[in-house]
């Protein structure tokens, strides 16, 4: 079956490290292999303001349209379709203003996090084009999986045009504990998992990690001249607080802020680039002040001046060569701890985010960054063995 996909989509493999690499195409690109899948049926997207078509600033949604495709329902994850909603925050149901098209959204709609029996009614095949980060706590893919099951459910067939990971090049962190399950993790793997979202959609049901009894008619449709250590430019934020490439290679790293008293820059020009917190004065003179703006409009100590560390200049090989580093998130507790004011530092939210309760308990019990990652790294060997039968691109 991976032979015949490759075949078909026109597959060539072309390391980051040559001289000419040849440019990125991606899946929604190759009219030619997914258009024919299309005719005469209603189609539905699941996408959001990153589903420009390769290198065009012309979204799916518009080119569909223009090629007379029926598009007959849209499926928005958190943020929104084309506007980007504070992280978190409920969406409701719309219209599409340009088009007229519905709006059904999976993070505060009629439906909830799950399309309705309605909303499933509405199209005969899904398109999905949205642009994941790679981290198991970034919500698209908990969506798509929510997709998939009510495809296999009610028989619809799922077409993953697909995309880059930004965070492909490596696996690292724990494997989810499923007693932790949450909107910030849905399947047991990795929190930094290396996969595209047609490699994870293939995974999730080639593992039956899928609703019991769905089984979603999929098809993926790879990219060309892509590797997992292609370095790929997002050429739009894909959510609010992921700006540009420096946030989006620091978020494994500093998301685990999201769960302590800490701010990690929410409500700043750097989001996901600093951290900060008014006692870090002690050791610090670098200081931001969070405010509401736009895509965060009530973030973590508001108002307040945090004092802390800027990483908006660190080298970003550097932070592709640390892969999830806990050191900063130890260098906090450190500090407060130190100003006897650990208590109420970890949130349990902390636990969801990093999928593990150990990772807390070592932190609290003094263990070192190498310390711990040393204690999942049976999970990120164990894991990139049973990922190999459903990657699509060379590692």
């Amino acid at each position: 079956m991976l032979a015949a996909i490759l075949v078909i989509c026109g597959f060539v493999s072309v390391s980051c490290t040559a001289s000419t690499p040849e440019r990125v195409i991606l899946g929604d690109e190759q009219f030619e292999v997914y258009m024919p899948l299309l005719e005469g049926k209603r189609v539905a997207i699941f996408s959001n303001q990153t589903g420009l078509v390769g290198n065009t600033k012309t979204h799916i949604l518009d080119t569909l349209i223009a090629k007379g495709v029926n598009v007959s329902a849209i499926f928005s994850p958190e943020h929104g379709f084309r506007d980007m909603a504070d992280d978190g925050s409920h969406v409701g149901d719309g219209v599409e203003p340009v088009t007229g098209v519905p709006i059904l959204s999976l993070y505060g709609g009629a439906g909830g996090n799950h399309p309705t029996e309605e909303a499933m009614n509405m199209f005969d095949v899904l398109i999905v084009d949205i642009q994941d980060v790679g981290l198991r706590f970034y919500t698209y893919y908990i969506t798509m999986c929510h997709l998939m099951d009510a495809c296999g459910e009610a028989g619809k067939k799922m077409i993953l045009l697909d995309r880059p990971n930004p965070n492909g090049m490596y696996v690292d962190g724990p494997i989810l504990d499923m007693s932790l399950k949450s909107g910030v993790g849905h399947l047991p793997i990795p929190t930094v998992h290396g996969l595209t979202l047609g490699e994870l959609a293939k995974m999730a049901q080639g593992e039956k990690w899928l609703k019991a009894g769905s089984s979603c008619d999929l098809t993926v449709v790879p990219c060309k001249n892509y590797t997992h250590q292609t370095l790929y430019e997002l050429p739009v934020r894909p959510s609010p607080n992921l700006p540009d490439m420096q946030a989006i290679y620091l978020y494994p790293s500093l998301c685990g802020f999201e769960g302590t008293v800490v701010s990690l820059g929410r409500g700043t020009d750097k989001p996901f680039q600093q951290y900060g917190h008014p006692a870090l004065g002690a050791k610090y003179s670098y200081t931001f002040t969070p405010q509401s703006v736009k895509g965060s409009s009530n973030p973590p100590l508001l108002g307040q001046q945090c004092y802390g560390v800027d990483l908006s200049a660190l080298d970003q090989k550097t932070i592709r060569k640390n892969g999830l580093d806990l050191s900063y998130i130890i260098d906090a507790y450190t500090i407060l701890k130190e100003q006897g004011m650990e208590q109420g530092f970890f949130r349990r939210f902390f636990d969801l985010l990093m999928g593990r309760r150990y990772i807390r308990e070592m932190i609290e019990e003094g263990a070192s960054a190498a310390d711990i990652k040393a204690q999942w790294q049976a999970d990120v060997e164990a894991f990139k063995l049973q990922r190999k039968p459903y990657l699509l691109y060379e590692e």
